[in-house]
């Protein structure tokens, strides 16, 4: 069984090209989530999932350019996997016309542990949760283990995190969505100190975005310091790597992939040799 969730669109939601934010993606995810939790609840403990369970991993692939609407735009989630201590959701962003056509901008998975705030560590799933999540299993592939690459510093890629008020939840901890936005931040603070993006006539679209959360982000007046790099140039794509750090200590990667679109066709293109050259300079 899939849990349907229908998201309002908001107009602060849609970036420069008129498309919803890659980032604001990952907050639609997280409402159909805490959507599911609490509609197939058993009873108030298994709905502690909704209000306590952490995100270890999420990936997610941005199929088609979604663009604002007045009608909610629906988000099926289900459970591909159970373990004894963390589970596996995945997702679909869609709409479907008259004749049940559906048209797919995002699929995505996230990996959860339960969570206790109190101790600041994880814990087992209890009987009835596990009973709960498996109304929703459909079994599917493994979440892929994550790779740690060596941090590379490159001129322009160091960005300061200064977590904002507002950045954080109820319990103190940046919420998963924001992390997102520092990586974006960063990236593009990496692409303009570089003096240009792709050039004239192209830009990048993303599409994937892998993250990894290793420690809990949290408010404070010293910034936390994020370093993004290029890590591989393919024929019309370009890969990004970001570690955000406190100190030595990795709290959160991503490895994002943006696509070289041509401005004019909207379609992908090679990646300029102009920007080859600059990335391996």
């Amino acid at each position: 069984m899939r849990h349907l969730y229908r998201c309002p669109l908001r107009w602060a939601d849609l970036d420069l090209l008129g498309h919803v934010n890659n980032v604001t993606y990952v907050d639609y995810l997280q409402e159909a989530r805490v959507d599911m939790f609490r509609t197939h609840a058993p009873d108030s403990r298994a709905e502690d999932l909704a209000e306590a369970a952490v995100v270890v991993r999420h990936e997610v692939t941005y199929v088609a350019s979604l663009t604002f609407g007045p009608e909610p735009v629906a988000i099926e989630c289900w459970v591909t996997e159970i373990r004894a201590a963390s589970f596996t959701m995945a997702y679909e962003i869609f709409e479907e016309d008259e004749a049940g056509e559906r048209t797919v901008f995002l699929r995505a998975r996230t990996v959860l542990t339960p969570y206790v705030f109190a101790t600041g560590r994880p814990r087992r799933l209890r009987e009835e949760e596990r009973e709960s999540l498996s109304r929703l299993l459909e079994p599917a592939e493994p979440v892929r283990a994550p790779t740690a690459p060596d941090v590379v510093d490159v001129p322009g890629g160091a960005y300061p995190v200064h977590v904002r008020f507002s950045d954080v939840d109820v319990y103190g901890h940046v919420n998963n969505v924001k992390y997102f936005e520092y990586f974006q931040e960063a990236r593009i603070q990496l692409l303009v100190t570089q003096g240009r993006e792709l050039g004239a006539g192209h830009h990048l679209v993303v599409a994937q975005t892998d993250v990894d959360y290793r420690r809990p982000i949290l408010f404070r007046a010293e910034p936390y310091d994020c370093r993004t790099w290029v890590s591989r140039i393919g024929s019309t794509s370009v890969v990004f790597e970001s570690v955000v750090r406190d100190g030595d200590e990795v709290l959160a990667r991503a490895r994002v992939v943006g696509v070289c679109i041509d401005s004019a066709s909207g379609r992908p293109a090679p990646v300029p040799d102009a920007f080859r050259a600059l990335v391996a300079r």
